[in-house]
């Protein structure tokens, strides 16, 4: 069977943190891999200050800049010969703005106050759930992987990239339906991203004992966890991919304008490594599960679909 693994992003850098993993261990296995990013991280907080001036209120230049450490990123995670994955913006550069976003008192994201006009906030879901369409339909994957219904933490960009995600998969699939975006397709699978609340916990508990109170400052190892952190119950699918955790850490620090390397991701991946950021986990939303490891879940995104 021709693998084709296409996942939906908000920003610059998500895909990285969430699958960057299971992206390098599936183009290395020379599965088609098709990243579509839905904006150009325009809002992002800028942690180098020599670029500070890339602010959205100063020079607004950003989106420019993670275009390039995305582009830097996608080599880090295929940087093999013969290795590439494949990258679009939706509807093209520059099309969506990022939402930017503000903080609820409950400790989730919720939409700014003020938002751009053209941000992917307020974008006409059919429209852009069009542009993914056509990418659909011309890269025709069997499995696809987007966030969950609250976009993990509550950022807009998040749940706006669940939306169209969803609704393109399933106008993809109509073959009366707006044929001039190319012929029918029917996306087998589909997954939202998840982190395993067993692993955090772990991973918290470790940092803890080392001293470490500042990593995810807030969280108690015991105690409730933040929204995108799932139940081990309601996990389908892990991706062990610990072999190319360094391709996805260098992916990750190829960010710099949004991910610091002394941050919490990187203390997290010092103290307990490949055993959080090597194997990524998912939650089923589309198709059944193939063969189940002796934990419940599937190790391939592709299980139960070969010939397809």
């Amino acid at each position: 069977m021709d693998k084709r693994l296409l996942l939906v992003h908000a920003h610059p850098d998500d895909e990285s943190i969430g699958q960057g993993a299971t992206m390098a261990r599936y183009a290395a296995e020379g599965v088609g891999v098709t990243l579509v990013t839905c904006t150009g991280g325009e809002m992002g907080e800028i942690l180098v200050p020599e670029m500070a001036h890339m602010a959205a209120d100063r020079d607004d230049t950003l989106a420019d800049q993670r275009r390039i450490e995305l582009t830097n990123a996608m080599k880090e995670l295929a940087p093999g010969e013969g290795q590439s994955i494949d990258h679009r913006y939706l509807g093209g550069f520059g099309k969506y703005r990022d939402s930017g976003m503000k903080w609820h008192e409950d400790g989730h994201a919720v939409p700014a106050d003020d938002i751009h006009d053209n941000a992917f906030w307020n974008a006409d879901l059919t429209e852009a759930a069009d542009d993914l369409v056509a990418v659909i339909r011309e890269v025709r994957p069997q499995v696809l992987v987007t966030y969950d219904q609250f976009g993990g933490y509550g950022h807009p960009d998040h749940i706006q990239a669940h939306r169209v995600a969803t609704y393109a998969a399933a106008l993809a699939a109509v073959p009366s339906y707006r044929r001039d975006l190319g012929e029918p397709h029917e996306i087998a699978k589909v997954y939202w991203g998840a982190m395993s609340a067993s692993r955090m916990r772990e991973g918290l508990r470790r940092l803890r004992e080392a001293g470490d109170t500042t990593t995810f400052e807030g969280m108690d190892p015991d105690g409730p966890l933040p929204p995108f952190i799932a139940d081990d119950a309601d996990l389908a699918a892990v991706v062990d991919a610990g072999d190319y955790v360094d391709r996805k850490l260098a992916a990750m620090r190829a960010h710099a304008t949004q991910i610091a390397v002394d941050g919490p991701f990187f203390a997290l991946s010092n103290n307990i490594g490949s055993q959080v950021w090597g194997s990524e986990f998912f939650r089923i939303a589309k198709g059944k599960q193939g063969p189940l490891n002796d934990d419940g879940l599937e190790t391939d995104l592709f299980a139960g679909l070969a010939g397809q």
